[in-house]
């Protein structure tokens, strides 16, 4: 992975992390001084909203690592796993969460179910993606798993020699 791509990446978590971390602080702040009068339950959609900028946020930190671990050449090891599981974690619980945004938009949209079907298309896609991502860590557990048995292998290679 070139500096360039390693740099732009991290300029763009910085962004997004500081981006959530204002909506999260203006979601507080509404939470705590904006009295509820509309017609949707704000205060849910507002604590979902905190929460799901956080499992953002965690997804953020773990994709960090990974890519210190890229530069470092250190990503095919068993501590890789960890940030993996992480970003995997995270997005299974932003599904969640949009699945409860789904719920919680329902009854609003009796006459037109259309909209709570796609929102619920939009949960399995989310969802999908997490799939996406087990699947690569099954790619990355059979690259360490090979790369510890060519270690193996050079050093049985190197007592023979």
């Amino acid at each position: 992975m070139g500096k360039l791509a390693v740099h732009a990446l991290r300029a763009v978590i910085v962004v997004v992390l500081v981006g959530t971390v204002f909506v999260q602080a203006l979601m507080v702040w509404a939470l705590a001084t904006d009295p509820e009068d509309g017609a949707l339950p704000l205060t849910p959609l507002r604590v979902i909203t905190i929460l799901g900028m956080g499992s953002a946020q965690v997804a953020l930190v773990c994709v960090w690592r990974l890519v210190t671990m890229v530069r470092r050449g250190t990503v095919f090891s068993h501590a890789a796993f960890r940030y993996v599981d992480g970003v995997i974690g995270s997005i299974v619980a932003a599904a969640l969460m949009w699945f409860g945004v789904t719920a919680l938009n329902a009854p609003g949209q009796r006459e037109d179910p259309g909209v709570t079907v796609i929102m619920g298309g939009v949960g399995v896609a989310i969802l999908g993606v997490a799939l996406i991502v087990l699947v690569m860590r099954m790619l990355l557990a059979q690259a360490v798993a090979r790369d510890i048995e060519a270690a193996r292998m050079q050093a049985e290679l190197d007592e023979v020699i």
